[in-house]
């Protein structure tokens, strides 16, 4: 299929999900409630999800309660949580126990971890023991971990059953199984012993054993497994699903594709803030208050004020040098900004490299050497540039030592905001903390400082000051 066909297929949607919010709002606000169902009745469930999030909040109940009980369920899972919540506390008794009891335990899960303890215990009370039990399984991990983000409904088989056993079998569990692409082999014990994909089954006899044409080489994930790792092995094998045992090597369940897909745009979207310097809590950030937008922004600001601060007194020491020579003052907005990109780009490379691993061979040495030497040939060609664009700038008289302070200055600047743009990520991940949120300001702290000390310095050597 080519980009375009691909590209006007997305814009179609696009423009059909625009068009049911549109007229789902009409139809509802003439309370012509026969013609919302008739318009829902062909949309895919997670294009109506998106239509009742466009609703105002009155309007959202209305719409999900003409749902029919099976797409309910469905639209509810890919409802936004604030959405869920807001739905959760306005819906009946009965209408809870059928809507989350239905939900898959990892969906579950998540949705609990939004709403107040209380409303969890009631919710969690109602539920059938066999989906409290799953949901208190998953509950029972951390955050962020393998154990969260898995689902406890998978087919797990004994490795003495016959091809034909098995397909029999998966007929009767697949309605309460969220995938039935692969089938994990276990002991007695259930200790984890292989897995046989349905290509498998279909491509043997009916009375071969699944001990003789599974695959004993298993890749799976622990309980505690960071979600971030488990996105990446998944991404790594082309794997539909992984399966998550516990200590003890026992199968606990699956992390499947689609909860990955969530969890790579969760971590892109905390890197992207963190990198400008914002903590998003993994909060929709649109839908935060402004006071908390401010209060998570502001403490960042505040250490790039007290940096400007301490920059301006740098320069302000400098009054011996700029009352001779004023236009050195001209060239310091330039010099710092073009260092504070350099270092800003230098960290974004080693930061991504770092949550990909793209860079786990080279180690922290060869990569701070390599982003030092593209520092130093940036520094040349932008030091070249500026030392002409100085010279023949109408302040400078033509100064050749002024025009080549400020070409010098910008080499080693460019060189030294390269180095620190990279050697920081790695520095802050040795000491456990954020590389992407907390490179950002520190570069801009050393770029800023360093930069005005190498320029004066440099003035001052070259000018005899």
């Amino acid at each position: 299929m080519s980009e375009n066909t691909v590209t006007v297929k997305n814009d179609s949607r696009h423009e059909l999900r625009e068009l049911v919010s549109s007229q789902l709002q009409i139809l509802l606000e003439q309370n012509n409630l026969e013609g919302v169902k008739a318009l829902l009745l062909p949309v895919q469930p997670v294009d109506i999800a998106e239509a009742i999030e466009s609703l105002p909040s009155q309007m959202q109940l209305i719409a999900f309660r003409l749902l029919n009980k099976t797409e309910a369920i469905d639209v509810y899972e890919h409802l936004d949580y604030t959405v869920q919540q807001s739905l959760i506390e306005q819906f009946k008794r009965q209408e809870v126990i059928d809507i989350v009891d239905k939900m898959s335990p990892d969906d579950r899960a998540h949705l609990f971890d939004e709403l107040p303890a209380s409303v969890v215990s009631r919710i969690l009370e109602q539920l059938s023991p066999e989906e409290r039990q799953a949901t208190n399984l998953i509950l029972g991990y951390e955050e962020d971990t393998a154990g969260r983000i898995m689902t406890p409904e998978y087919i797990s088989l004994k490795q003495n059953l016959t091809v034909e056993q098995t397909l029999e079998k998966i007929r009767s569990l697949a309605p309460n199984s969220e995938l039935v692409y692969y089938m994990y082999v276990v002991d007695q014990s259930r200790h984890l012993v292989g897995i046989v994909s349905l290509r498998d089954l279909v491509l043997h006899e009916p009375q071969q054993t699944l001990e003789n044409i599974m695959t004993k080489d298993v890749i799976y994930v622990k309980t505690d497994m960071d979600q971030e790792e488990v996105a990446r092995l998944i991404q790594r094998y082309d794997l539909l699903a992984l399966p998550v045992v516990d200590k003890e090597l026992r199968l606990v369940g699956i992390v499947t594709v689609d909860d990955v897909i969530d969890v790579l745009e969760q971590e892109a979207t905390e890197d992207i803030y963190a990198l400008g310097a914002v903590s998003s809590d993994g909060d929709n950030y649109f839908q935060t208050n402004l006071f908390t937008v401010a209060r998570r922004r502001v403490t960042w600001l505040l250490v790039l004020l007290l940096t400007n601060t301490v920059t301006g007194s740098i320069i302000g020491a400098q009054e011996d040098v700029l009352t001779q020579v004023t236009v050195l003052a001209a060239f310091i907005p330039l010099l710092i900004g073009t260092g504070g990109n350099i270092g800003t780009q230098s960290s974004t490379v080693v930061i991504r490299g770092l949550s990909t691993d793209e860079i786990s061979d080279l180690g922290p040495a060869k990569v701070v050497f390599r982003e030092a030497i593209a520092g130093l040939l940036l520094g040349l060609i932008l030091g070249l540039l500026a030392t002409i664009w100085a010279y023949f700038l109408p302040q400078t008289d033509k100064n050749i030592i002024v025009s080549l302070s400020v070409g010098i200055s910008l080499i080693a600047i460019s060189t030294l905001a390269s180095i620190s743009g990279s050697a920081l990520p790695f520095l802050f991940r040795r000491l456990g903390l954020d590389p992407a949120l907390m490179s950002a300001p520190f570069i801009t702290t050393a770029v800023d400082v360093l930069g005005v000390l190498i320029y004066f310095n440099i003035a001052r050597l070259m000018l005899g000051i």
